[in-house]
Formats: structure tokens, sequence, C-alpha cells
């Protein structure tokens, strides 16, 4: 008997990646491909959902090639994808509309009358988390407004991942991690509640909602179609899946609730695992993990490390094309330029609220203290530290709940610059763990799928095989005091402003760029 594989599949906000790993945790191969996101209105993100499954198509003909493996061999398949945001099929499997991403705002509205209303009081207890724009419900609900053509036409409603899963094996399902960040169902009975789509005034379109798998379940097998457009061998079995925050988490093998797992990409995720739910109008939600009688405590926002992307594209798009000339990155050059400049020679102060907030819906990002003497390394460093800062107020409110741990597991694009992880360990005091694993959402999949075919027998074995850590990055305990301050001056800061965005907001209230 040959070598045998598993094969991880991750969509985020952005890129689509597929992992090929043996059943013994090495990485063989990964591909992946960007799928770029449809912006034609403020607040509006959107996907084309064929475009996305042609992705998935592509980087898996691509990781299998790369690998140079026999299909046959892959013994089972599974999807990790961002959470929340809605996904719409129609009665034939094909999609209704575009697909909406989880960092879309359009329903601010319905959220900003729901927290006033009293709705949210009514759900926490059910739900457990707090109403946010992008979660799939309250996208339902702007639809059954907007546009009821679309959930008119849909006959299911899923996630990007659930989505995903559904064009590999033609069934529908909504799977239990996925569904529980996004309001979805009643965490007390972990089942679907008219209340709550009574609550969102969508309770005819619960319909739309799937059955609910676990996953580690076996939720069908790849069909011919889906065999002819992959690659993959038509039968081979594909699991529930699970959620991004979900999946890295795993992936950096926090098994037990002493550990926490910080993910710094296109969102902040501050997260540990908890025997029992908390909650608390003080904490961003708790959501059903991948192992039964765990939960998820999470603090998030959209703050992390795409900022850092957006100033390249924006501010550096020559220094780019240089450095890919030269046979570099421009993240190597991104790394020398925040070196140069030590935190206490850098005043300038950068809020990171390019795409969402965790301070106050309006919000907006914005650079201070900046004058003629700074320069692009000023800003860059500002940018480091700013997102630091942001995951460090999430954490600090995490931290309320639980004791200090001894580390903290990171993975995400920040987890790629040792400059950054340094900034990191800095901030927060605490020694930080940079996971081996270049794909940790893909390979948290994996994990799924080696469980649900009997390769693992649960979690513990999974992580025993995968899990493992490149370095540990330890704090500089000469740096802990002015970071400290520029703590407290980035808080101070935040909640100065939070007066001053609505009357921003109201004078630019004709713009199509607020």
């Amino acid at each position: 008997m040959g070598r045998k594989y598993l094969l991880g599949l991750d969509n985020g906000g952005t890129v689509t990646k597929a992992a090929l790993y043996g059943t013994d945790g090495e990485e063989i191969a990964v591909c992946g491909m960007q799928v770029k996101p449809i912006m034609e209105r403020v607040g509006f993100v959107e996907r084309d959902m064929e475009a996305l499954w042609a992705a998935n198509t592509k980087t898996i003909r691509d990781v299998v090639q790369k690998a140079a493996v026999d299909p046959m061999d892959i013994i089972g398949v599974a999807v990790s994808g961002h959470g929340c945001g809605a996904y719409f099929v129609d009665g034939n499997g094909r999609p209704a509309g575009n697909g909406v991403l989880s960092t879309d705002t359009r329903a601010k509205e319905y959220v900003e009358r729901w927290n006033a209303d009293g709705t949210y009081e009514q759900l926490l207890p059910m739900t457990m988390q707090i109403i946010w724009a992008g979660q799939t419900l309250p996208i339902v609900a702007w639809y059954q407004d907007e546009k009821p053509q679309v959930l008119e036409s849909a006959r299911w409603v899923l996630s990007c991942k659930d989505y995903i899963r559904f064009c590999l094996t033609g069934e529908a399902y909504t799977e239990l991690t996925d569904v529980s960040v996004a309001n979805g169902i009643n965490l007390n009975t972990i089942g679907y509640d008219d209340a709550i789509f009574d609550a969102f005034g969508i309770k005819q379109y619960k319909r739309l909602f799937a059955p609910l798998r676990k996953c580690t379940d076996l939720c069908g097998r790849v069909t011919e179609k889906a065999a002819r457009e992959t690659g993959l061998a038509e039968g081979t079995p594909v699991a529930g899946g699970l959620c991004d925050v979900a999946a890295c988490c795993i992936g950096t093998g926090v098994t037990s609730p002493e550990k926490m797992c910080m993910v710094a990409g296109t969102w902040s995720i501050n997260e540990f695992i908890s025997d029992r739910p908390i909650i608390s109008k003080e904490l961003f939600q708790t959501a059903l993990y991948c192992m039964d009688d765990y939960w998820m405590i999470l603090e998030n926002s959209m703050t992390s490390a795409s900022n850092l992307e957006w100033f390249i594209k924006n501010l550096m798009a020559e220094e780019k094309i240089r450095e890919e000339q030269l046979g570099s990155s421009i993240f190597t050059l991104t790394d020398r330029m925040v070196s140069l400049i030590r935190p206490e020679d850098c005043p300038v102060m950068f809020l990171p609220f390019l795409f969402g907030t965790n301070v106050n819906a309006d919000a907006k990002a914005c650079f201070l203290g900046i004058s003629g003497l700074h320069t692009k390394a000023h800003m860059l460093r500002a940018v480091y530290e700013g997102v630091a800062f942001s995951h460090r107020t999430h954490m600090e409110n995490l931290l309320r709940f639980r004791g200090r741990p001894t580390s903290i597991r990171i993975s995400g694009g920040a987890a790629r610059s040792c400059v950054w992880v340094q900034i990191f360990a800095d901030v927060f005091q605490i020694p930080v763990e940079v996971s081996a694993a270049s794909e940790l959402g893909a390979m948290g999949a994996a994990m799924c799928a080696g469980i649900a075919t009997g390769a693992y027998e649960d979690f513990y074995g999974a992580v025993e095989t995968f899990a493992k850590v490149s370095y540990t990055c330890s704090p500089n305990p000469d740096k802990k005091q002015i970071y400290d301050d520029k703590f407290k001056l980035y808080q101070k800061l935040s909640i100065q402003l939070d007066s001053t965005w609505k009357e921003w907001k109201t004078v630019f209230k004709n713009s199509k760029l607020w």
C-alpha cells in the first residue's frame, strides 16, 4: 500500500489555496491564486461565485500536478474558508447572485437598529455574540428589503467554504463552526431556532439554511462533474471542513484552554478555547470549536495585516515592482525599513481601521503625529505597531475572562515577518510561537478530512501529527515601558476621536467614498 494524502482547501477574502499533505503531516505542495473582490459601492464587498469555484478547481489541479501524486491516493478532502458572508445557490445548483464577503457592511444600519431596539440583548443568551454587518442573517435581512428576487430564486444560503464543498459534492450542508460565528443557531441547543429568525425579521427564509453537520462528518463525495473539473478521483470523500477561525486555532495546536491563538491576516482574530461558554456583552463572540465540549472565545475585527497590503498597493507600488525585478520581496524591504526605526524614535501613530474597527462603527484609519522630519519608514513602523496595538486591545479584553497565557501561537500574514512577530512579542510582553505550517486554514481542513476518513482518531491525534512550532520569539523587557506608553496613547486617541466620526460622516454624507 503506497503513501496516502489529504487535501485541504482554504478560501480567504482574496486568496484561494490548496495544500496537499501526507497522512504523516508533511506538507507536500501548496498552490494558490487571487480572486479579486467586487467593490462597486462603498461598503459592498462581493465576489463572482463561478470565478471562486474556478479558482478552486485550478489550485486543486495545480497542487496535484506540482506534487506529482496519483489522485487515487488522495483519501480525503475538506475546505476551510472565511466565516459569515452569504453565498446564494439556486435550485439548479448555480449561483443566484454574487457571493457576499464577511467584510461587507451593507447591513450596518440594520445592526445599529437591532442594537438600539433591544434585539441584541434578546439574542445574546442564545447566540452568545455581537451582531455585525458581515454575518449571514443580517445580510439576508438586507436582501429581503433590497433584492428579494435573489432570495426568491435561491434554494440555499451557504458560507464560503460550504459553497465550495457543495460544488465538490452536489450536497448542501451548513457546518457548525461556520454557522456558530454567524448568529445563525442557538448555541444552547446547537440547532436552528425560530426565535432567532423572528428577531431578525427573516423567518420565511429559514428554509434557505441547509442541514447542520460537524466539521469531521462525511458530507458527500466528489461528483463526476467535479472530478472532471478538478482532476480529483470521482468518489473521493469530502469532510465538513471548518471556518477559518477554528481552522487556524486547531492548526496552531490549541487543544486545551491554557493556550491562546492569534491570527494576524485580513482579520485580527484573537481567541482561546473554554470548556464552558462565556456570555457577555463585553465579548465579541462565543462560538463552537471543532472539538466537542469546547467553545471558542473570540475578539475579532478587520484591523490586521491587510492594512500593510493597502499601504504597499497605494504608497509603495514602484518599490514593489523594483523589488520583484531584483528577485526580492516588497515585504523584505518593508521589514528592513521598519527595523531601521526604533520604537522610541517613531512618534507617528496609526489607527488600523481601513477595513473596519473595534472601537467605533464609523471610525476610519488615520496617521497621527507626522511631521516634516518623518519618512515612509516611520509610517511603515506605525502600521506594524498600530496593528499590534489593535490585537492587544482585543487580547486584554479576553484576559478579563481568563489568566495570562505563558505564550501565544500566531499565524497569518504578519507571522511571516520576524520583525513584525518581534513587535507583537514586545507589545504583549509574552513569548510568541510561530507555526511551522505555511497554510493553517488548509491544514486545519486536512485534519478534518483525516479524522473523517479514519486516518486519525480525533483532533488530539491530528494535532500531534500536524502542529509544529517553527520558532519562539521572546519579548525584550527593555521595550516594555515604551510600548506600554505608546499603547496607552493609541487607546486615548481612539477614544478621543469617537465624538468626531459622526460629524465627519455628516460633512461627507454625499460622498461615495465615505
